[in-house]
């Protein structure tokens, strides 16, 4: 089969390349899925689980890529709940090869249904967005009506999917971003909108929970913005700066039974995905380090 693979972490981007790689096979427990379209964090690259296993041993040459869409094409050893030519999508381990591929080994239990109405592209957009949104909110974030919500990167792959959920779940929206975010980032449902590169961050006032997709000089100021009780998620890596009455959290998505939940919001209009490009596996490596900024998620077709 046709793949995507990495085998050296100093090379970073150079290092892909499209090549030719043995098809999996399905462990116990495991279904392998023909990949009809497939998405992508552009971090990977620097986290260890792209280069080693769980024990910390090598495991170059690896495929990049942990969303998924497609159809079940072979069953492992006690496999339940999925059949043959199903349609699935949802997200792989970290820890083994990814979903830039023609076909992917997956954990059953990281796949939920994909409704023949729902595109296979739409489907591939899901499982990182909406699941990173979904937890950070109501997991992690303990959200409920009537909170204000500051939300980094409003009109980005997580940061929209973190708008739409907030609020539809009856939160203030304050949405940030650069200054051509500010349509998409209110037509996603911000309320109000702080513009990074113009705007003074702190003149928002307090917010009950600040959703922190990008870290830095920006996490540790959004510290300062959280009300007494009130929480910082991030997905940027721990937190340098806790807020001074409330609570910092840092988590990594998992792949849960909200997939079900999120794609019947997509199928009833509540929920829209944010997708940037679509490209073809030939065009994977290139989509992986783009010459220029892309607004929402890249998907791949095989």
């Amino acid at each position: 089969m046709k793949a995507i693979v990495v085998t050296d972490q100093a090379a970073g981007t150079s290092g892909m390349a499209l090549t030719e790689r043995p098809e999996p096979r399905a462990a116990g427990n495991d279904v392998v899925v023909e990949v009809h379209a497939s998405g992508f964090t552009p971090g990977e690259l620097e986290w260890p689980s792209t280069w080693v296993d769980r024990l910390g041993r090598d495991r170059t040459p690896s495929i990049p890529g942990h969303e998924v869409a497609g159809v079940v094409s072979a069953l492992g050893y006690g496999t339940r709940g999925l059949s043959v030519g199903q349609r699935v999508f949802g997200l792989a381990d970290w820890t083994r090869d990814g979903t830039l591929a023609q076909y992917v080994a997956i954990e059953a239990r990281n796949l939920a249904p994909l409704p023949g109405d729902v595109d296979f592209t739409v489907g591939a957009s899901l499982p990182v967005s909406a699941l990173t949104a979904w937890q950070g909110l109501f997991v992690h974030g303990r959200f409920h009506a009537g909170q204000s919500v500051l939300v980094h990167g409003a009109a980005g792959g997580v940061g929209s999917m973190v708008t739409q959920l907030a609020r539809q779940a009856g939160a203030y929206v304050i949405g940030t971003g650069r200054t051509p975010d500010r349509q998409a980032a209110m037509e996603f449902g911000a309320q109000e909108f702080a513009d990074l590169g113009n705007d003074a961050l702190e003149d928002v006032g307090g917010v009950d929970l600040v959703f922190d997709v990008i870290g830095g000089d920006i996490g540790k100021r959004s510290a300062g913005l959280v009300r007494a009780g009130g929480m910082l998620v991030t997905i940027a890596g721990p937190a340098e700066t806790h807020p001074k009455d409330g609570l910092a959290v840092d988590f990594v998505v998992e792949a849960r039974a909200q997939l079900t939940e999120v794609v019947q919001r997509v199928r009833d209009g509540r929920l829209r995905t944010n997708i940037g490009q679509v490209v073809t596996l030939d065009d994977a490596v290139s989509a992986f380090d783009p010459a220029e900024r892309v607004k929402g998620k890249t998907i791949v077709r095989p």
